[in-house]
């Protein structure tokens, strides 16, 4: 007997536009995203808030989008970095994705950032900022 995977509650009626119901009705779509519940919803925001090099942030990008399939785009902002908030965050659009976590990933990795600035740094370094000192 094989488990049955446990798919995420759907959030109240009108709180939501993710698009879970209309994901659950097509034929063949990618619906790994449901398989994030609340609980391991949780256990994903603590992990990010205690990263503890850019390397396990990397490989939690990696994780994410081989099981969840959330694509996630850590760079420097556009304009200059000064905090935390410089550095832009951006997850695609995927349906299924609930507007709540689509706001608490990017939360959480800056709040990890936050915790250790030497991981920020070192994404800094990786995108070149340093170039031209």
């Amino acid at each position: 007997m094989t488990p049955s995977v446990q798919l995420r509650q759907p959030c109240p009626p009108g709180a939501c536009i993710c698009g879970r119901e209309r994901l659950l009705d097509t034929q063949g779509a990618d619906s790994r995203i449901l398989s994030l519940t609340r609980q391991e919803e949780k256990r994903l925001i603590e992990r990010l808030e205690n990263l503890e090099s850019l390397t396990e942030l990397e490989h939690m990008q990696r994780r994410m989008y081989e099981q969840l399939g959330i694509r996630l785009e850590i760079a420097p902002g556009f304009n200059e970095v000064r905090s935390m908030r410089g550095i832009a965050i951006h997850i695609d659009e995927l349906p299924g994705l609930c507007r709540k976590t689509r706001q608490s990933i990017p939360a959480a990795i800056r709040r990890g950032l936050e915790k250790r600035p030497e991981i920020a740094y070192r994404l800094l370094d990786a995108h070149d900022l340093f170039r031209d000192v």
